[in-house]
């Protein structure tokens, strides 16, 4: 009987062991927990497919280069009710894009601003914008769009009646029209020493920063900076013929012809967007200059700088390592609540995607499409952020 019992009694400390071993134990859980994950996205996706086979729908992406049969209210590019679905999808892309970076600049802009404002030592500029924080992050960004919306566009007057704030600029129920200069080729060449007045901008503040830290002697590297990226157009310009033809938008019996316009949508919606975040991010700017020790601020000062000057020089630098992460999360939230603009009917991505899927039936993909387009958003924003963080981060020795 012993020799017999002997393999059994020698497996229950094995069993026992493998209960007792940590590591075995997490690698068998997380093998449990991935089987059931997997089962569960199989049994889902099946049952999709049949579902899909019984109703007679067609799965595949063949229905992007089908006719849209839809007009787009506003269009980066052009666009007509003939183009295809994949035509409007990168329509309603571009009108996000527009819509992020605009709102991003406009949100940082202001951000900054409330935030440095509520650490005035002006009592009432401070408590105003504490104010404004207070009443913009504790109410819906819905409610705020639907408020810009109705507040721009409830009293416009008919095109015919249009207000006229400038020469050739005019505000009516349409939306605001203002001229735009006549493309010429010479254009192109003026975006090009542009992008050489930026390069050679750059490689100037660098060389003002290496001069600086050997001999001491600073440059207004801010100024000429500035004067590089603006000369080489302006001399492209005026070396060109400087071109300078119009498209003026003409008043006609019920609408606008030339020029431009803005949709009271895209302005609602950039405003709410850009006025909403920059709550949270004035906040964010807040802590961040408060997360720099006073003695930082006190020895600024006992060198003679001002307050501005301290800011600027001492304080910003230090505090924007802490700013930014959490600064990422907000830009990250501005580009996904722009979805919100198919509330007033503004044409970006998530509404032309939900009017495409409306008419072929493909929710799946359209929705697919749209899934990995914000999510592709989100992680090359996050990247640029990163990089941007690592750059100013402290390195320690």
């Amino acid at each position: 009987m012993s020799s017999l019992d002997s393999p059994a009694r020698s497996a229950a400390p094995a069993r026992l062991a493998f209960l007792h071993d940590e590591r075995l134990r997490g690698i068998a859980f997380q093998v449990l927990v991935v089987v059931l994950v997997a089962g569960l996205f199989l049994y889902l996706g099946a049952n999709v497919i049949d579902n899909l086979r019984r109703q007679g729908i067609a799965t595949g992406f063949d229905f992007l280069r089908r006719e849209a049969s839809f007009a787009i209210g506003m269009a980066l590019i052009p666009f007509s009710p003939a183009d295809s679905y994949a035509r409007a999808l990168l329509v309603g892309f571009l009108n996000t894009l527009l819509v992020a970076a605009l709102g991003i600049l406009l949100a940082t802009g202001l951000g900054f601003f409330i935030g440095i404002a509520r650490l005035s030592r002006n009592w009432l500029v401070s408590q105003l914008a504490l104010v404004y924080v207070e009443i913009m992050r504790n109410t819906p960004l819905l409610l705020q769009i639907f408020a810009w919306w109705d507040l721009l566009r409830i009293d416009a007057p008919q095109p015919r009646a249009a207000w006229q704030p400038l020469p050739h600029v005019y505000i009516s129920n349409r939306g605001i029209y203002f001229p735009v200069p006549v493309y010429d080729p010479l254009y192109l060449w003026m975006l090009a020493a542009a992008g050489c007045g930026i390069a050679g901008a750059v490689l100037l503040r660098r060389w003002a920063a290496r001069r600086q830290a050997l001999t001491g002697r600073p440059l207004p590297a801010g100024w000429l900076a500035a004067f590089a990226i603006m000369l080489p157009p302006i001399a492209v310009f005026f070396a060109g013929g400087a071109p300078h033809l119009l498209d003026l938008p003409q008043v006609t019996r019920f609408d606008f012809t030339g020029g431009e316009s803005v949709s009271f949508e895209f302005a609602a919606l950039l405003l709410a967007l850009g006025v909403y975040t920059a709550a949270f991010i004035g906040e964010i700017v807040r802590a961040g200059i408060l997360a720099v020790r006073r003695g930082q601020v006190e020895a600024a000062e006992a060198l003679g700088l001002r307050r501005f000057q301290a800011l600027r020089f001492v304080v910003l630098p230090q505090a924007i390592r802490v700013i930014v992460p959490p600064l990422t999360s907000e830009y990250l939230n501005l580009t996904k609540n722009s979805s919100l603009a198919v509330a007033i009917g503004f044409p970006d991505l998530f509404s032309v995607g939900g009017t495409i899927a409306n008419q072929t039936g493909q929710v799946l993909e359209v929705t697919a499409i749209l899934v990995a387009v914000y999510l592709s958003l989100s992680l090359l924003t996050s990247l640029a952020m990163n990089l941007y963080n690592r750059r100013t981060a402290l390195v320690e020795r």
